[in-house]
């Protein structure tokens, strides 16, 4: 048992102010999962053009976080996390001219400079974490750090379910199709007016922080590198750690099957369970709240087991959710508090629970033992695997819309497409075989880096 302080005394404030962000931007993440079945039945696109909405905000990390890392390597950590802050409050302000103009394709430029201040604040804030005590302690400062996301992930739920689900029209693509253009124009601004508010909303908390952090003292990690080290040097060290590359790989699958995973949940429940779409995100609710607990459970039980034979564990158990969404039945087993539930249905909740340890567990590991000197650069690539979601999300949604070769993993499911959600019984469980694939791969990563028994 391990008994060094996860976070020593004299840094608890700086800590207590990163946590701050880890939630703000768990719950800009959560808010932009649920834009992508908005904007399905607003702009009445297909699933894959909806799909742009990840590919924007998850693809601004593969742009933006290497960026980062040089400005922390020049400026620090604190300015990091001004310079991402300020950013974020941009981002969320486009969201004005896109609802004015009601063009699409204005929110998807909105989505990736807010992601790009989210990239700034995640390529910042996780190695700042773990540079706030002892190497021992770091994956376990690390996921107690990311708990508070989660936290935030569930207000993104909960402001666009009240917000922007709630306020939905609830005709469909067909019924738009034939209505007028004055008509449907005054129902897309309503629509878009209550997209609106919880982004603009975000901009003062956003503000709030970044007065924190300005008015704050810097702490005695939190400088910028005196001795500036060749990156050609740098990537010399990282590219001799196999466990930052594979680490680097790992989190591409993760994070692809996270965001793919929650964001396609939504249309799933509506397929399976006939539920409607605001009452569906009370399963993304519910997926959220065990992703928390079960993320607890994990970071305290690190102080026992190893995080890699745990996460090892986790991804086994989310292979065997995976195949439980594609194979099991859609009978509703039980009513709770109004909401059906069926074993399928069940298995994607779980599914939440079983990934919660492995992003910071992945990113612990990957830059545990390394020069420090390659932390800010080590960091960046890790944050740049984000654009797993960017790369994933496309993929399920292209099953979805198109499942082909896949339709023949679950043949005995109906084919018949729903028009209103462009989608069928048989699609959407077949793009489950996506996360399965990906939990193995962060499964082979836990196995390969595990400690050896002596």
């Amino acid at each position: 048992m391990n008994k060094t302080p996860v976070v020593p005394k004299k840094y608890l404030v700086v800590f207590a102010l990163l946590t701050s962000c880890f939630a703000l931007w768990g719950l800009l993440n959560n808010m932009t999962d649920n834009l992508v079945p908005s904007f399905q039945r607003i702009f009445m696109t297909s699933q894959s053009t909806a799909g742009f909405v990840q590919i924007s905000f998850y693809g601004a990390y593969s742009v933006i976080a290497l960026l980062a890392s040089f400005l922390i390597q020049r400026a620090g950590y604190r300015i990091g996390v001004l310079v991402g802050l300020g950013v974020y409050v941009i981002g969320a302000l486009l969201y004005v001219p896109a609802c004015i103009t009601q063009s699409f394709w204005t929110y998807i430029v909105g989505i990736f400079v807010v992601a790009g201040g989210c990239a700034v604040l995640e390529t910042t804030c996780n190695p700042y974490v773990l540079a706030l005590g002892e190497e021992s302690t770091a994956v376990r400062r690390l996921n107690f750090a990311q708990m508070f996301n989660p936290l935030g992930s569930l207000a993104g739920i909960v402001l666009a379910q009240q917000f922007i689900l709630a306020n939905l029209n609830p005709a469909t693509i067909e019924e738009r199709k034939v209505m007028s253009p004055e008509v449907l124009s005054k129902i897309v601004h309503n629509e878009l007016f209550w997209v609106c508010v919880p982004y603009v909303g975000l901009c003062a908390i956003a503000f709030l922080i970044w007065l924190f952090f300005f008015f704050s003292r810097p702490s005695e990690v939190d400088k910028a590198d005196i001795e500036t080290t060749k990156i050609r040097d740098v990537l010399k060290i990282l590219l001799k750690s196999p466990k930052w590359y594979c680490g680097v790989v790992a989190q591409v699958f993760y994070v692809g099957v996270q965001i793919a995973a929650w964001t396609w949940m939504n249309v799933y429940c509506q397929k399976e369970l006939g539920v409607t779409p605001a009452k569906a995100a009370n399963y993304y609710f519910i997926a959220l709240c065990l992703f928390i607990v079960c993320r607890w459970i994990c970071t305290y039980l690190m102080k026992f087991f190893d995080p890699a034979r745990m996460m090892a564990v986790s991804a086994l158990l989310a292979v065997a959710s995976s195949f439980g969404v594609m194979y099991l039945d859609s009978t509703v087993l039980f009513t709770f508090a109004g909401l059906p539930f069926s074993a399928n249905v069940l298995a994607l909740c779980a599914m939440s629970g079983f990934m919660s340890l492995m992003f910071p567990t992945i990113y612990g590991i990957g830059l545990g033992g390394i020069d420090p000197k390659a932390h800010k650069l080590g960091a960046a690539g890790l944050i740049m695997a984000i654009v797993g979601g960017a790369l994933l999300t496309p993929w399920m949604a292209s099953i979805i819309d198109n499942p082909g070769f896949w339709a023949n993993l679950v043949p005995m499911f109906d084919s018949t497409v729903d028009q209103n959600l462009n989608a069928s019984s048989m699609s959407l469980r077949a793009s489950f075989i996506v996360p399965a694939i990906c939990f193995s791969v962060v499964f082979a990563y836990a196995m390969a880096f595990r400690p050896r028994s002596k």
